[in-house]
């Protein structure tokens, strides 16, 4: 007779309820696929509305067609967008447009996405400044240790103006929170969805 030993049976398998037997791919919201051409295409048109002046329009424009659907090209060609629009925003003017976004209809799923472009923005290292040529006039990156930051690719904008990118991103990212809270935070890192 063979000896079972019953306190290695997962009881929870055999129950039809527990939650061990529960679907999560039913937890993920169903994302329509973006091809990088429509992406282009949205971004185009709002650097459209952003020569035009309408940077409100634009902003509001580009958060609320997130390509959460899209590949890696074409949610970096959005980023970029975004990244354009938040950097052609006055300071003075950062506060009195989310505190309108904010009020209007659906304003506080616009700033969850525009959080989410924050955070991806600081995050987001470009591959043009990640490769090398082979010429003459081109020069070895060496990692150097820095307690786990890695110094050897630039952010958004490459180059010089990196550091820049980044204090307009951090500037956003202190008004948003002033104005929709740390709630926002909390949304943009539970939620499954990515720009």
């Amino acid at each position: 007779m063979a000896v079972t030993n019953w306190r290695t049976t997962n009881i929870d398998l055999l129950d039809p309820e527990s939650s061990s037997n529960f679907d999560i791919s039913s937890l993920a919201p169903s994302i329509a696929p973006v091809s990088t051409s429509e992406v282009q295409g949205l971004s185009s048109q709002i650097k459209q509305l952003l020569r035009g002046g309408d940077q409100e329009g634009a902003l509001r424009g580009a958060l609320e067609n997130a390509p959460y659907g899209g590949d890696t090209a074409a949610k970096d060609i959005h980023l970029a967008a975004v990244v354009e629009i938040l950097q052609s925003i006055k300071q003075s003017e950062m506060s009195p447009m989310l505190n309108r976004i904010y009020t209007s209809e659906g304003g506080t799923e616009v700033l969850d996405v525009l959080m989410k472009y924050l955070y991806k923005g600081m995050s987001h290292t470009p591959s043009s400044s990640t490769s090398t040529s082979s010429g003459p006039n081109s020069k070895t990156l060496t990692p150097q240790p820095t307690g786990g930051f890695s110094q050897i690719q630039g952010r958004i904008g490459g180059g010089e103006g990196g550091g820049q990118a980044m204090s307009v991103l951090l500037s956003w990212h202190e008004k948003l929170v002033e104005i929709a809270g740390a709630g926002s935070i909390m949304r943009v890192m539970t939620d499954r969805r990515t720009v």
